[in-house]
């Protein structure tokens, strides 16, 4: 037989039209009051995981801008050195596409052919040599060498552009199990709630089993962004390394042409 108590709570949480009212808290205030409640292991893994998630989604930005910005100043480096007629306009305009790797290898590359044609003779190193009249053919010692400079250059520049997404995949991989030990951590309360109360209600065992959860999906949040946008930026940096191994071979063809 229903009580006076059950009776006024169900004409309650009646609404007028006779549906019942559901009140659901936000999901912020229930995230929120979960952590509040957690023990210290609990919030030290909290802690961890947002700190890796801050700073994974910091890279993945700063690297997704980096490399938009990378890719417009390689086009128009590029339209330079194939309008221009000689290497030494090109060099003038380096500074301004810095964020190119071009522009490394470039230089690279040019420093090595000038170090080499200053041997021979005087020039303004192009795409074509301008000796003057009479004067002597500038000739390259080594193509060798000036191949050996620019994958040196390559190597260097592929380091920048990988620089910080290591961290990615050490978020994808190490964030689920820091999660895992905040569950294991969790479930090990619940027992112990069990234990103490000799109860297997849900008011004995529900702490421990939502501050289980809640690392679970934290661990996640965190990992999940990390390993696609690593899987992303990754393709992006070996679509950088093409790209400067292609400009690589068109140096060295421009160089052999002319200078051998």
């Amino acid at each position: 037989m229903p009580t006076l108590g059950s009776l006024s709570l169900a004409l309650l949480l009646q609404a007028p039209g006779g549906s019942a009212v559901t009140v659901e808290p936000s999901s912020a205030n229930l995230i929120a009051s979960l952590v509040s409640r957690s023990t210290l292991p609990a919030k030290v893994v909290i802690v961890i995981l947002a700190v890796f998630s801050v700073v994974s989604w910091g890279v993945i930005l700063y690297k997704i801008w980096l490399f938009q910005r990378s890719a417009r100043q390689s086009n128009q480096f590029l339209d330079v050195f194939r309008r221009s007629n000689k290497f030494s306009e090109v060099q003038t305009v380096c500074r301004s596409l810095g964020e190119s790797p071009l522009v490394g290898l470039f230089q690279s590359g040019y420093a090595e052919l000038t170090a080499q044609l200053r041997q021979t003779a005087p020039v303004d190193v192009g795409n074509g040599p301008n000796p003057k009249p009479g004067a002597p053919r500038p000739m390259l010692k080594s193509l060798n060498a000036v191949d050996r400079a620019l994958l040196r250059a390559s190597v260097v520049e592929v380091g920048k552009l990988e620089h910080w997404i290591p961290f990615l995949a050490t978020t994808a991989s190490v964030t689920p199990f820091i999660g895992l030990f905040g569950t294991v951590w969790g479930i090990l309360i619940a027992f112990e709630q069990i234990g103490v109360t000799g109860s297997t209600s849900i008011a004995a065992v529900g702490p421990g089993i939502s501050e289980a959860l809640v690392t679970t999906a934290l661990g996640l949040f965190a990992a999940i962004p990390a390993v696609i946008f690593y899987n992303h930026l990754t393709n992006r940096v070996k679509q950088f390394a093409s790209e400067m191994d292609d400009f690589s071979m068109e140096f060295l063809n421009i160089s052999e042409r002319n200078f051998t």
